[in-house]
């Protein structure tokens, strides 16, 4: 065997959402791992190093469909032991004569999974544990492969399958994220009981290999320009290239988009400039307004006249390039001379289906650091990432290492196209032929702890209750609390099945006190799973919604409605960070270290109007998340992640700082997946 023989595991990449991820799991148990095409056979495998194993990732194809993906078949023959995750589970069942189907019910979030504690792979584990599963195809018991067994289960379906003696594992599950709770000892497993490595791999110093990256890329005499937004991403990045090549050699620049926080662009510079890294400020609004995706003189509409979320952020993300050829100009700067330096991450690269982290992910978003005009500059080698192959936990790392304050390093992430994306600009409803048939079927599900009020209800349940095998949602919910169920006729951004969704938001309401925060939690899980074109479930503040909402009221993005979300989101923020004048300090309750980001929504939604009123009120929502690896999380809970109290407080600000253009105010009970943290 030739190449280097430290002991390493092979991923084959499927473009999973998730799939960068199981490289870093890897990487975390002391066993080095490399990524490969899906093309890539056993043989060329075996001839690149000394490898114990092999995982095949998920991804958003079905192995039935024409063209999916597929691997060489000698992979799962030349000896290795193979974990087959998620699509790589069905290849797996599939390739050995087993069977795939598509089922009526999708999961797309946490789940209980029965296991079987003998199997090696989960050695040490409960016989239940919680995972995340994220699948539309199915495999039953009925479509086994022949010569494996069922290792774990998820209600009807089958969630693992082993053939111990050939040392071949596949499971429908996601071990690799946080919400599989027990996941890194299934990977534990894996690589020492099944793979049988030793563990000798030790990572060199990620901070010396970006700085040896950048000076390799930018050479001994060039420079290099940083656009830093005040994130720890940005100013991570800046601080290693003034470490790489000197401060003399990196230009950095904050634009002002017209999106950011209020009085937030001050705040950066500031920071940023009290730390040495000194920024040129260029306040930019009224060019990202008027912004076109191909430029100030291209085709199309203006950013202020854009409603669609993709063409908003590919908009910000070329205009960011545009007013960055200005900024050059009037600085006196040689393009020649430069480079463009960007805090990307991978889950940036991974949600854009970019070709660095993987050929066949799904688009979810486009990051404004991702666009076309961005893949052109690095077609062209002129654009430095030294941050591409790190995850948000593993920047915050980085960024201690660097000696940056503590408060930089744990600022919450905020979006490059900042307030823009959390103001969902409308002209008029989205409302698609299934509007009515899934507005009926959510308020039957809502309604599930309740007697049936009609024999048409009675029906509904005898066909729902099978789905949810045995749970009984009066459980969770008194039968006393009666919830009102609202679809709303917008679409935001999830991920479902490792692949993007653009669907309906569900909004429940209810007069009942004290709010069933639990049970609200459980049916924020089961709505999705049930009814496949909602992928975001909301609580609105206020009382039952007695109205239906069919039209929305008319909004862009200009000074006026960024205004509006500035005042909101400054009254929820100062509220969790406890800023506000009326808080006292609680040392006991910190919540913005559990809370890792929390996003104020904006949506054209004016509940509440009688006789024909014409909709002109915008409403809320709060998004409070929790995660560590930012590729999934769930949502804070009121009572249990984050003071009810502070809630409601946030609740009746927003209200005050906007007291005539107020509507409601919501609240996201959405886990990721299958609600994206920011709606669009």
């Amino acid at each position: 065997m030739t190449g280097d023989q430290t002991e390493r595991i092979a991923i084959l990449d499927f473009g999973a959402q998730y799939g960068k991820i199981i490289d870093r799991r890897v990487r975390e148990h002391r066993v080095l791992s490399d990524m490969f095409p899906l093309q890539t056979t056993a043989d060329e495998i075996m001839q690149k190093g000394n490898f114990k194993g092999i995982i095949i990732s998920g991804g958003p194809n079905s192995v039935w469909k024409e063209g999916a993906p597929h691997v060489d078949d000698s992979i799962f023959d030349c000896g290795l032991p193979v974990l087959g995750i998620c699509y790589g589970f069905q290849l797996l069942n599939k390739h050995f004569g087993g069977g795939v189907t598509r089922e009526s019910l999708r999961a797309d979030g946490q789940s209980e999974v029965e296991i079987d504690p003998s199997c090696p792979l989960f050695d040490s584990l409960a016989t239940t544990e919680k995972l995340l599963l994220t699948h539309g195809d199915s495999v039953s018991d009925t479509t086994v492969a022949p010569g494996f067994k069922v290792v774990a289960r998820s209600r009807a379906h089958v969630a693992g399958i082993s053939n111990d003696d050939r040392k071949l594992y596949g499971v429908q599950f996601h071990p690799e994220v946080d919400l599989s709770v027990n996941g890194a000892k299934i990977f534990d497993n894996f690589l020492y009981k099944v793979c049988g490595c030793t563990g000798d791999y030790s990572m060199e110093s990620r901070e010396e290999a970006c700085i040896a990256e950048i000076r390799s890329i930018v050479g001994e005499k060039q420079k290099v320009l940083v656009m830093v937004s005040g994130g720890v991403d940005s100013t991570v990045c800046a601080a290693l290239l003034h470490r790489a090549l000197g401060a003399e050699r990196v230009t950095a620049v904050h634009i002002d988009n017209g999106f950011m926080r209020f009085h937030e662009s001050a705040a950066v510079v500031e920071s940023l400039n009290a730390i040495n890294l000194k920024v040129h400020h260029f306040k930019c609004a009224e060019q990202f307004y008027k912004g076109k995706v191909n430029g100030r003189n291209g085709d199309g509409q203006t950013l202020d006249q854009t409603t669609e979320p993709e063409a908003k952020r590919q908009i910000i993300g070329n205009t960011f390039i545009h007013v960055k050829d200005d900024v050059m100009e009037e600085l006196k700067l040689d393009a020649d001379q430069y480079f463009l330096a960007q805090g990307t991450l991978r889950p940036d690269l991974i949600e854009s289906a970019s070709a660095l982290a993987s050929g066949h992910a799904d688009t979810i978003k486009t990051h404004h650091n991702d666009t076309a005009l961005v893949r052109e500059l690095r077609d062209k080698g002129r654009v430095v990432e030294p941050l591409r192959d790190f995850h948000k936990d593993e920047v915050r790392q980085l960024g201690r290492d660097l000696g940056l304050p503590e408060e930089i390093v744990e600022r919450q992430p905020f979006p490059g196209p900042g307030l823009a994306i959390r103001i969902l600009a409308a002209e008029g409803p989205y409302m698609c032929d299934d509007f009515p048939s899934t507005q009926i079927r959510l308020s039957q599900i809502v309604r599930l702890n309740q007697k049936a009020k009609d024999a048409e209800e009675e029906e509904a349940r005898v066909s729902i209750l099978p789905l949810l095998h045995g749970f009984d949602l009066a459980t969770v919910i008194p039968a006393e609390c009666e919830l009102t169920a609202t679809l709303l006729p917008i679409k935001s951004v999830g991920v479902q099945g490792d692949s993007r969704s653009y669907s309906y938001v569900a909004a429940i309401s209810s007069d009942y006190e004290p709010i069933p925060w639990k049970g609200l939690e459980k049916l924020a899980g089961l709505i999705p799973t049930l009814l496949h074109k909602i992928n975001r479930v909301t609580f609105v503040f206020g009382g039952s919604v007695h109205s239906r909402v069919t039209d929305l009221t008319t909004t862009h993005l200009n000074a006026e409605t960024v205004e509006k979300i500035q005042k909101a989101d400054k009254a929820a923020t100062d509220t969790l960070f406890r800023h506000h004048a009326d808080d006292a300090p609680d040392a006991r309750h910190l919540p913005h270290v559990n809370i890792q980001q929390m996003p104020v929504v904006m949506l054209p939604v004016h509940f509440d109007r009688i006789n024909g009123e014409t909709s002109v009120k915008h409403s809320f929502c709060l998004r409070p998340f929790m995660t560590s690896d930012f590729m999934t999380g769930t949502a804070a809970l009121p009572g249990r992640d984050i003071p009810e109290e502070m809630v409601h407080k946030m609740v009746d600000r927003i209200r005050t700082a906007n007291p005539e253009g107020t509507s409601r105010v919501l609240i996201d009970l959405t886990s990721k997946p299958p609600g994206t943290t920011e709606w669009e």
